[in-house]
């Protein structure tokens, strides 16, 4: 079978390691999904590669940082399509883009997240699949909605969470499924202030760092308790006063108290605190968990692996090799197959279902989080909506009702 085409909508910093312009300074200069499908197609894996973005200006740019960081420092063919053309912009050149595909092709849509249904939905209509990153969309009512057009069109429709391909959570996810009924869980992820200039654009406006990085430890937790327990409420707390202070209609720091309930019927409590206002630390992005279960319990520090590294010019990092391996071999290729960033995309690419987030089990992270912004906006704790009004498809764990 021919190799898949891939469109990738969105030219931001996951994609291609640029802000404003700009290489980015946090730990993804070369951005992760380009420099990923290069590599696959270096392999044979991926045919052509577009990349789809509202200002096609920048392209020229794109193009001679792809160069400098991929081309020139590992040997890779960065080349793509692009739409729309150098000269212009057009938010709605992705739609032409798409008709550059085929049925069983690929789309990444990396997106401010209010864009990502309709994307998602026309993607799939096309018979195409599709990976879009979190939060997969902000509703129950989209969710549901693509869950329909990937049963009826047969295609894939999931979520990019690399954390489920990180072997520290994997290895952690497997212990505490059987560690007896969940008690306690408590999740913290934070960026530094600087990322609020980086999604000036849409950081308020068109979603919050709940949905942005709440998404990641919240949809872990759905992935471990999968058929074991269901959230049952939620209630929501914030904070304020910095991102304000810089012009930006947006909380701080979310923090959503989440009500479980096992399958036993005994309950259980989990809290998921996300921040953009951090300060400049040795890690881009501090991120751990503490999991209390009847029968054991689970600490992991995603952040601080017993790796660190200091320069002169960086001054000093913890780095994590195991999310994204940018230094190359001892013959100067790239080396980052292994990396966790890169399999939670190839493995959507090649088909591999094991732990792609998709949209038939990942209902209860949208439900938690959409839970979690009306509870903000109304400071009431939200009853959980849990069960979905489709038919369960074969092999998935039903909801329950309360």
């Amino acid at each position: 079978m021919a190799a898949p085409k891939v469109l990738v909508i969105g030219t931001g910093e996951y994609v291609t390691g640029l802000v404003h312009g700009s290489e980015s300074t946090s730990d993804k200069g070369a951005g992760i999904v380009a420099l990923t499908l290069f590599d696959l197609r270096e392999r044979g894996l991926v045919s052509d590669i577009i990349l789809s973005g509202s200002n096609g200006t920048k392209f020229p740019l794109i193009r001679s940082h792809f160069d400098r960081l991929i081309t020139q420092r590992y040997g890779l063919d960065s080349s793509f399509h692009s739409f729309p053309p150098d000269d212009q912009k057009d938010s709605s050149a992705w739609q032409s883009a798409l008709h550059k595909l085929s049925p069983g092709d690929a789309v990444l849509v990396f997106t401010p997240d209010d864009l990502h249904f309709e994307m998602a939905r026309t993607a799939a209509l096309a018979g195409l699949n599709v990976l879009v990153a979190k939060p997969i969309v902000k509703t129950t009512a989209e969710h549901d909605s693509l869950i329909e057009v990937s049963r009826e069109k047969n295609v894939t429709i999931a979520m990019e969470v690399h954390k489920r391909w990180d072997p520290i959570y994997a290895d952690a996810r497997e212990k505490l499924r059987n560690l007896g009924d969940s008690s306690y869980f408590a999740a913290y992820m934070s960026q530094p202030k600087s990322q609020l200039e980086s999604f000036r654009a849409w950081a308020g406006k068109s979603s919050d760092i709940s949905y942005y990085l709440n998404a990641h430890h919240i949809d872990f937790h759905c992935w471990t308790l999968e058929g074991l327990a269901r959230p049952i409420s939620v209630i929501a707390s914030a904070s304020n006063g910095v991102a304000a202070g810089l012009g930006l209609p947006t909380e701080d720091t979310i923090t959503l108290m989440v009500d479980w309930r096992n399958n036993s019927g005994t309950k259980a409590t989990a809290i998921y605190t996300s921040a953009w206002i951090a300060a400049k630390a040795e890690v881009h992005s501090q991120q751990r968990f503490f999991a209390l279960h009847h029968e054991g319990e689970v600490r992991v520090d995603q952040a601080h692996r017993g790796y660190d590294f200091t320069s002169d010019t960086t001054g000093h990092q913890s780095p994590n090799p195991l999310f994204y391996r940018y230094t190359p071999d001892a013959n100067g290729r790239f080396a980052g197959q292994s990396s966790y960033g890169y399999q939670s995309i190839a493995d959507f690419i090649l088909g591999k279902r094991e732990n792609l987030a998709t949209i038939e089990t990942t209902r209860h992270t949208t439900a938690i989080l959409e839970a979690g912004r009306i509870s903000l906006d109304t400071g009431k704790r939200m009853k959980m909506q849990t069960t979905s009004p489709l038919p369960i498809a074969r092999g998935r764990f039903p909801d329950h009702t309360d």
